[in-house]
């Protein structure tokens, strides 16, 4: 494709807000509050925030950098970046290609979840304080292969109608509308959660740490979770960043999206463990914490059923940037390397994601007992993306970046169109992904692969 009539963003802004979408999603609402919920507490979140400062946040800078210097998807970008003869780094772009293939096949069950329960809070079928009561709507949800199916579908019908309008009027118009109501919504559920009764013993869980808590699991499960929370290591961010204005400033931009990422997940949080602990729910309930906490909040609030149902709305809304991030990968690639017509290239992906995300649906009912190395299909899409490609991915850049591209050319952008700060910031950002994170993201992914 043409790069005069490739599509971008046509605001800073609007590039800001759809990068905070795409770290902003369930990932805050459903996956951060369940693994600190099942890793001790405020130990793992001290953790996880030096695993995003450290790690997380220069690889960002890296990725982002290396998209709008090439123009293009995330496999042509090292076609265009990597040294004569050295064709094979564009491995990083295919192993995206599958990232996003396979994370979406069992994120957009979860978020078919999320689009049930929409309707079920404004049905009332969730009203209750009773953590059984809502452990039985749950698994019957979960455990329906019709439905499952169906929720599933309707996701990816919604994201793949938004991702075939492109880039400015699809996702960047998308996520200027909608990302600042979820911001809204959350602290009207904090505010509601903090004043409950027992709510100082969920702060105290989340704020307090226990370092003894702090054990080397703790530790990889919180730096693996920085690198999937801030989709790293799948081509997304190469993908964006191939969007943005040449004025934009990407370490600001990074530093902005990873603390507006940080405030949301804090405010999950706090929406979330006061309630666990006022109405005796078990912190470490795993992936369905969520979904039965959130209704407690709710259904003890005059006009809970109203809150409910748009709190469910907005958390839809909060899925769905982190999917347009994950679809935009394979899009491009389909559009731009093999000249499809982007609204072909986005079915043809909705296409491919709808047969692998079959299996991963029915996890709980007809494929429970369909195992691969112990794990269901859900289980394993999430292991292989999550535990092999994504860390492989963050890897792989890292020493491409900091041995392959190395410092001049970034150095040499951030002279020309940035102040000294962002000069700094490059120098200090370029050291920790040559010599930082490989080290760390290297021992994520042998402990992923059970090597120790």
């Amino acid at each position: 494709m043409d790069r005069g009539v490739r599509d971008g963003f046509t605001t800073t802004f609007g590039a800001l807000l759809a990068t905070l979408g795409s770290a902003v999603g369930l990932g805050n609402i459903w996956k951060f509050p369940s693994l600190t919920g099942s890793n001790g507490g405020a130990g793992f979140l001290v953790v996880y925030l030096a695993a995003t400062l450290l790690v997380g946040l220069p690889v960002m800078i890296a990725e982002t950098m290396l998209g709008r210097t090439a123009r293009a998807d995330a496999v042509t970008t090292f076609d265009r970046l990597a040294p004569r003869g050295q064709g094979w780094w564009k491995i990083i772009g295919w192993m995206g290609f599958a990232a996003a293939l396979l994370i979406m096949a069992f994120y957009s069950e979860v978020a078919g979840w999320v689009y049930a329960y929409v309707f079920k809070a404004m049905m009332g079928e969730i009203a209750t304080t009773d953590p059984k009561a809502a452990a039985v709507v749950f698994g019957k949800l979960v455990s329906d292969p019709v439905s499952s199916l169906i929720w599933q579908w309707v996701v990816l019908g919604i994201t793949g109608v938004i991702i075939a309008f492109g880039v400015s009027k699809g996702i960047e118009a998308v996520a200027r509308k909608l990302m600042p109501l979820l911001f809204v919504l959350l602290l009207v559920l904090c505010v509601r959660s903090l004043s409950l009764e027992g709510a100082g013993r969920g702060l105290a869980f989340l704020f307090d740490p226990d370092f003894a808590k702090i054990t080397p699991a703790v530790m990889l499960t919180a730096l693996g979770l920085a690198f999937f929370k801030l989709s790293l290591g799948m081509g997304t961010m190469l993908t964006y960043g191939s969007y943005f204005r040449e004025d934009q400033n990407i370490p600001a931009t990074a530093a902005r999206v990873m603390f507006a990422d940080l405030s949301v997940s804090l405010l999950a949080g706090i929406a979330i463990f006061p309630a666990v602990f006022a109405f005796g729910f078990e912190p470490a309930a795993g992936p369905s914490l969520v979904f039965m906490t959130i209704p407690a909040v709710f259904t003890s609030m005059p006009g809970g059923v109203i809150f409910m149902t748009l709190f469910f709305v907005l958390t839809a809304v909060a899925s769905v940037g982190a999917i347009l991030s994950l679809l935009a990968v394979p899009v491009a690639i389909l559009s731009e390397r093999f000249g499809l017509a982007r609204k072909t290239a986005s079915i043809a992906t909705i296409a491919m994601i709808g047969l692998l995300g079959v299996p991963a649906a029915l996890s709980q009912s007809l494929t429970a007992k369909t195992t691969l190395f112990g794990l269901n299909p859900f289980d394993l899409f999430d292991f292989v993306s999550s535990n092999v490609l994504l860390p492989l991915g963050g890897i792989l850049i890292a020493v491409f970046v900091g041995w392959v591209y190395g410092l001049a050319e970034p150095e040499k952008r951030m002279a020309a169109e940035g102040p000294m700060l962002s000069r700094m910031a490059i120098k200090t950002a370029f050291f920790l992904v040559r010599w930082v994170a490989p080290l760390a993201i290297g021992i994520v992914l042998l402990n992923g692969l059970k090597v120790f």
